[in-house]
């Protein structure tokens, strides 16, 4: 049984979960290579992993041109995000990209003509569709559990940029960085999700809005103008008329990291949450008209991880659902979208 040798590019706070989930493969994966420009960072957990002083680079193409790496693995920020997925595309060097796929759809563009043209094993970090209840909703979705669904809402809240904390202006809220901001960091898994469960955007109408317009530099303590958004909300017309809500805020005091969703069908409704993730709610009513709610605990067939995917992607057999490069892509021209209608207060056709 084939072990890959990975190469890490980014060695922030995600790449700890990476190197954790890398560790949890049995075996399969074995950290032989990272790439950051901070050399502390590099230093520190080059040494704590018993990375090789020549396998440490502060220059990702190298790490990418390594012949000693079999995959790539890449937890940066979104500037950096296409040139990334470019140079892997460029090597033939499968790899698995942080979301979203770029800073912006134009830099998407050229990305899936080059995957066209020189397509290589990928896969996109949206996490969310290895959440067990999002898996199992689908399931249900499918099976016609709930009948013809109509309409369904979708929130991403977090708490943690609320104006109450007065949070420094970091990354995620500098524009040439990150290019959105809620849109980008958090839309970007709402939209994957719908898309996941439900098939193709059709239309869309939107707002976005920057709720706290200046944060403190951490290094002067000098206000610093925010131009990303930390509101978004907007309402699509999927395949089949399927109609959604969404909303998506870093300002939602009390909320952790709380993604969910309510389907709404014909004969059922069902609420799934990251706050339960082994567990959804469905709504029925019976033949006496009574309305029914039942806890269903999500069944092990729903439970596979983000790795347990890239590994079979590795192997030649990908899964139903991997999300790809292609996935990428659309989910960018979503965005894309939900930025113009907020723009132009219009309706967007995709």
């Amino acid at each position: 049984m084939t072990t890959y040798r990975i190469g890490l590019i980014g060695l922030g706070g995600m790449a700890q979960a990476h190197i954790r989930w890398l560790a949890e493969a049995g075996g399969r994966f074995r950290l032989v290579a990272v790439s950051d420009v901070n050399p502390q960072a590099l230093a520190a957990i080059g040494a704590k992993h018993g990375i090789a002083e020549g396998k440490r680079y502060a220059d990702f193409a190298q790490l990418i041109a390594d012949p000693d790496v079999d995959a790539v693995v890449s937890a940066t920020p979104n500037d950096v995000h296409a040139a990334i997925v470019r140079a892997c595309l460029e090597a033939g060097k499968p790899f698995m990209a942080e979301k979203p796929f770029t800073r912006d759809f134009a830099e998407a563009v050229p990305l899936l003509a080059l995957y066209e043209r020189r397509p290589v094993p990928a896969m996109i970090g949206f996490t969310y569709r290895y959440t067990p209840a999002f898996r199992y909703a689908r399931e249900l979705v499918r099976s016609g559990r709930i009948g013809a669904v109509r309409s369904f809402a979708s929130q991403y809240l977090q708490g943690w940029g609320a104006a109450l904390y007065n949070g420094p202006f970091v990354w995620r809220f500098d524009k040439t960085v990150t290019g959105t901001g809620a849109l980008g960091d958090l839309g970007s898994h709402m939209i994957d999700l719908a898309r996941f469960l439900f098939g193709e955007f059709e239309e869309l109408s939107a707002q976005m809005r920057t709720i706290v317009p200046a944060r403190p530099d951490p290094r002067t303590g000098e206000p610093v103008r925010v131009e990303v958004d930390d509101f978004v909300s907007f309402q699509a017309r999927m395949t089949g008329g399927v109609m959604g809500v969404f909303q998506s805020s870093r300002n939602a005091v009390g909320s952790g990291n709380q993604h969910e969703m309510s389907v709404y069908g014909d004969i059922g409704t069902i609420h799934a949450s990251t706050l339960d993730a082994d567990h959804l709610v469905l709504v029925r009513e019976d033949e006496e008209g009574r309305i029914s709610r039942s806890l269903l605990e999500v069944p092990d067939r729903c439970k596979a991880t983000q790795y347990e995917d890239f590994l079979a992607m590795l192997d030649g057999a990908p899964t139903d659902g991997l999300p790809g490069i292609i996935d990428g892509y659309r989910n960018q021209a979503v965005m894309e979208a939900v930025i113009r209608a907020s723009e132009t207060r219009s309706v967007v056709e995709l």
